[in-house]
Order: structure tokens, then C-alpha cells, then sequence
């Protein structure tokens, strides 16, 4: 389950008011530089007096373990409590807690009514997640058309799997009219957030000239995207690339490179053109690309234009 309180600390302050807000503000500032306890000191006595930032941000450190011993029965509690004040991240949180039977019985309905309150309130998580349930049959009837509703809006909102995923509900005509050009501005809309995935995608729309116009420099652009982020089908693909010279200066070293990157990533394509080409290269060369290989660390690569 992903962090509960990756964001908690950064709720509204407008929650709060006059000394209250200070000491949420110096719990999130605890938070921050990792002084679990003291964030627990801070916010505990607001959240007993009935604030729902501080009741989320309990919430979250119990659901994580950071200052207390992790409990999700805790999680829930507190979580409970500013839900039914109708805080939208609350809600969403609890009922990922019931789809999840954690610190609760599982209870996926109870967990899609939730999370459907919090959606409700373009809460952008929840918005997300709906349509992720809808498009599965998650706690709710499977209905795409619904789905692409609720992707839309967290689209809308600027968040990057909602777009990719409202992006292959287009390509595939599931719950909207088959549109490759739609699905296509999506998939730019979240490869340009970083989407390793909708980066990958995008790459082979650029190389194919499905929904966009053939360029296969954006797709070398975008193939690197994803294979810096680690994505091996990206790294073989790049590596093929470079060996053929599409979109790029042919570069034998790089293809090299690449290709056994991904080999050793496990990717048999790869390892077949490895060896494919092994022959035409020297042994220096080819333990050259090796030792760049093992030495490879992933990064983070957005790129905006």
C-alpha cells in the first residue's frame, strides 16, 4: 500500500486557524525532517480536539509506522473520524483501507462508496481510483463508460495515470468513440508528467505514425525517456535504434550499451540482437558496453517538449 501520509503533511492550512495552525505547521515541519515522534506530539491534541488535518496526518503516521508501532486498526480510526466530517482525502484513504482489508474487514462496497464521496468532492485520487474500480468491476458493476468519467475528471486535473489511462480507453473504443489522435494527446499529456509507461507508448505512436504524425526522432526521444526511468522494453528498443540508425546517428557502442542493459534486465530480444551483433563488434568494445551496464542507475526523466 503506498504511503498514506506522502502527502498529509502538506493539507491545507486553511483547515486551522490562529496558534492551531502553528502546531500543525510545526508537526509537518517534524515530519519533514524525519522526527516522527514530535510530528505525533504536535498533532495528537489537535486531532482529540476534532481536526481533520490533524486526525489524517495521525492517521497516515499510524498506517506507515513512523513514530508508533504501524497499525492500520489505528489508521482506521482516526481516518474514520475525519471522514465523518466529510474530508475528502480521509474518505478516500479509508476506503482504501476496506478494499484492502486493512485494519478493517474488507469490504469492497463500503470502499467504493467512499472513495466515490471523496470523488465526488474532486478529490483528483479519487477521481482516479473510481474509474480504475469501474473499469475493473472493483466494488462497483464494471462499467466503461463510467470509467472514462471519472479518468476524464482526474485527467482534467492533471493527473498522469488517469491520462494514460483515459488515453487506452480512446485507442481501444472502450467506454468512448475509438479516437487515435484523442488517445494520443493524452498519452503526451502524461508521458510529459513522467508516466513511464505513456512515454514508452508514445515512442512506438511516434515510430509508427499511429495518431501522430511519423517522427522518428520523437520516438528516440521518448524510447530514452522511458529507458532512463528503467523501463527494459524501452532500453531494447533504444539499443535497436542505435544499431539501425532510426532517428539517431547509428552508434554501435550505444546499441550495445542499451541492448546489454536490457539483456541483463532479463529481456530475451534483447539478448538475442545482443548476440546477433557481437560478432561485427571487438571484445573490448562489448565489455566496454557491459561494464556501462552494470554500472547503470535509473533517473527520473520528464521531458517537456
Amino acid at each position: 500500500m503506498r504511503r498514506l501520509m506522502s502527502v498529509a503533511a502538506l493539507v491545507v492550512f486553511t483547515y486551522l486557524s490562529g496558534a492551531a495552525a502553528g502546531e500543525f505547521e510545526d508537526g509537518a515541519v517534524a515530519y519533514d525532517r524525519g522526527d516522527y515522534a514530535a510530528a505525533l506530539q504536535r498533532w495528537k491534541p489537535l486531532a482529540d480536539k476534532g481536526d481533520a488535518a490533524a486526525q489524517i496526518a495521525l492517521g497516515g503516521l499510524y498506517a506507515d509506522g513512523l513514530g508508533v508501532n504501524q497499525s492500520y486498526s489505528d489508521a482506521a480510526q482516526w481516518f474514520k473520524r475525519a471522514a465523518g466530517q466529510g474530508n475528502a482525502r480521509a474518505q478516500f484513504n479509508l476506503g482504501t483501507l476496506y478494499l484492502n482489508g486493512q485494519g478493517v474487514e474488507r469490504n469492497a462496497t463500503e470502499g467504493a462508496a467512499l472513495i466515490e464521496r471523496a470523488a465526488a468532492q474532486n478529490y483528483t485520487e479519487a477521481e482516479f481510483k473510481l474509474g480504475s474500480m469501474y473499469a475493473s468491476g472493483e466494488g462497483v458493476p464494471r462499467n466503461d463508460s463510467t470509467a472514462v468519467k471519472w479518468y476524464q475528471a482526474a485527467a482534467d486535473a492533471g493527473h498522469a495515470g488517469a491520462q494514460y489511462s483515459l488515453a487506452l480507453h480512446y485507442a481501444k473504443g472502450r467506454g468512448a468513440p475509438l479516437d487515435e489522435k484523442e488517445a494520443a494527446q493524452w498519452v503526451i499529456a502524461a508521458a510529459k508528467q513522467g508516466h513511464v509507461l505513456a512515454q514508452y507508448n508514445l515512442a512506438i505512436l511516434y515510430a509508427s505514425g499511429r495518431g501522430v504524425a511519423h517522427d522518428d526522432a520523437e520516438a528516440i526521444k521518448w524510447y530514452r525517456a522511458a529507458a532512463d526511468q528503467g523501463y527494459v522494453l524501452a532500453q531494447s528498443s533504444l539499443g535497436v535504434q542505435y544499431f539501425d540508425g532510426r532517428g539517431v546517428t547509428r552508434d554501435v557502442q550505444q546499441a550495445l550499451f542499451w541492448l546489454s542493459l536490457a539483456a541483463s534486465r532479463g529481456d530475451t530480444k534483447a539478448a538475442k540482437q545482443l548476440d546477433a551483433i557481437s560478432p561485427g563488434v571487438t571484445k573490448a568494445e562489448l565489455d566496454d558496453a557491459q561494464k556501462r551496464a552494470r554500472e547503470w542507475k535509473p533517473l527520473s526523466n520528464r521531458p517537456k517538449s
